[in-house]
């Protein structure tokens, strides 16, 4: 029996933390919570749910849904029962969704909400593969058969008579399992479906406990999209850890949220912070000159102490009384806009800007940058708080070798690279070279051994006079003023 697999690990977060809260969502202005305990018994309803409905281990089960504990519950229920689980985005087209169904094959589809349904049904004709369609929200109007709601779906299970069933599946199941296809966005031509283990979620665990602490006292915010791997492998290690998922239905509530949540730890996309960053510095524009003139006097101060505490020099006890001072009128104001004292931000997704960094860490809140890809499940390298660089990506993770190729492409091997490409040899077999994966990424290692990225092979522009230039440093740059919300540089072949 594999113990690397997700089934085993939710059920020891089960068995070790049964009383503990699991994940928090908001119904009608209330948060209400799941136990660990509660958790278990409707994963376990869940497979025996989707053994009723005929899944054979192996098939491909999709979710087509907003971010909410249901997401996770189908989710572990199809690892439970041997099956993979296939995520759609939230908001992808019909022909979009479509696409994926087709060409994973789904035999069952967990929808969110009306809109997704609609989208679903408008396509299910043309794919006679797909028998049953699970909606999440009890208000959706279901039509046609092999349609229920995902609470009748759970009850089912409850009632029925399959454990033994799901028990004798387990008990061949090996980390070398698949456990998700995740679709790339198919910027260049189809989308295409990565194809991931328990294996390559179980290194990047490893990578995690080697430079991270969560434990069960943490609490996190789940508002990026769980059908990205980024939200997904972050999401699984908050339950392993035995800590709490607080779900965040849509992404723009979240900065409101975040005093309300108060999360200890949490991953972002640099849009967050940027934005939170913009508003601070919007607020203190418009303030008096005593207050400009105080908060940059005490960012100047949050500045010096954090990284003389970085570099271990000393802290006299001058700075030591400046920064008491400095964080009573200004930075623990900061840190109480994301919800108080942090053990570290994560960063992904795209570059975060050096100056944004600078401005967290002054306040006492370290975002650790990373970098990687759909197909590496996702962490290449990352920022750790034992070991930062601003203005890099970090080192490395445990058992991820990174090596520079021609051209300055970024190459890698491990642990955490996919098998391949579902059913794209051709794709799967250009995707590497030598056995090192192709990022598709432009970047150098430092002399500490910190990763810079400087470019995507495919984004640089070329002007008329042969210049090369990298977009993201004026893209950066732009997404830090509170007014952008998108940038778009052109300039290929001009002069």
């Amino acid at each position: 029996m594999g113990q690397d697999h997700l089934a085993f690990m939710i059920r020891e977060s089960v068995r070790a933390h049964g009383p503990n809260t699991a994940m928090r969502y908001k119904e009608r202005g209330v948060w209400r919570p799941i136990t660990y305990a509660e958790l278990g018994e409707r994963i376990r309803a869940a497979a025996n749910a989707l053994l009723e409905c005929g899944i054979q281990e192996g098939e491909m089960v999709g979710i087509f849904a907003q971010n909410a504990p249901a997401w996770a519950i189908a989710d572990f229920g199809v690892l439970s029962a041997r099956a993979v689980s296939v995520p759609i985005y939230a908001t992808n087209t019909t022909s979009q969704a479509e696409y994926v169904a087709t060409d994973a094959g789904l035999k069952l589809l967990f929808v969110g909400d009306q809109v997704q349904y609609d989208k679903v049904m408008s396509f299910k004709a043309r794919t006679p593969q797909l028998q049953w369609v699970i909606a999440f929200d009890r208000t959706a109007k279901l039509s046609g058969g092999g349609c229920l709601y995902f609470d009748d779906f759970v009850r089912m299970g409850a009632a029925s008579t399959r454990d033994a069933e799901v028990e004798r599946r387990l008990e061949s199941a090996t980390c070398d399992d698949v456990a998700t296809l995740i679709y790339t966005s198919g910027t260049t031509g189809d989308p295409k479906g990565a194809v991931l283990t328990h294996a390559n979620f179980f290194h990047q665990f490893r990578a995690v406990d080697e430079r991270f602490v969560v434990g069960p006292r943490d609490r996190s915010i789940c508002f990026l999209p769980l059908s990205h791997v980024y939200e997904r492998l972050w999401s699984y290690y908050v339950f392993r850890s035995g800590a709490e998922n607080d779900y965040v239905a849509d992404p723009k509530d979240v900065v409101a949220c975040m005093p309300e949540i108060r999360p200890t730890a949490m991953v972002s996309v640099p849009r967050l912070y940027e934005k939170i960053y913009a508003a601070v510095l919007d607020r203190i524009g418009k303030a008096s000159a005593p207050r400009r003139a105080l908060f940059r006097w005490a960012m100047a101060v949050g500045k010096e102490y954090r990284h003389r505490k970085k570099e271990k020099r000393r802290v006299g006890p001058l700075l030591a009384l400046r920064h008491r001072v400095a964080d009573a009128a200004v930075l623990s104001k900061i840190r109480e806009v994301v919800g108080g004292e942090k053990n570290f931000f994560s960063c992904g997704g795209a570059p975060l800007s050096e100056e944004v960094e600078e401005f967290f860490f002054a306040a006492g809140l370290l975002i650790c940058q990373g970098y990687g890809l759909t197909e590496t499940s996702p962490m290449l390298t990352c920022n750790a708080p034992g070991a930062f660089k601003f203005g890099t990506v970090g080192r490395p993770v445990l058992g991820c070798e990174i090596t520079i190729g021609k051209s300055g492409e970024i190459l890698a091997r491990g642990g955490n690279v996919m098998k391949g490409y579902h059913g794209k040899p051709a794709e799967t077999a250009a995707a590497f070279e030598g056995g090192w994966l192709k990022t598709g990424d432009v970047g150098f290692i430092d002399e500490d051994g910190f990763l810079h990225i400087t470019d995507r092979l495919k984004d640089l522009i070329i002007t008329s006079g042969g210049k090369n230039i990298a977009p993201q440093h004026i893209e950066a740059m732009f997404g830090s003023e509170p007014y952008v919300e998108h940038v778009a540089i052109v300039g290929d072949r001009r002069n």
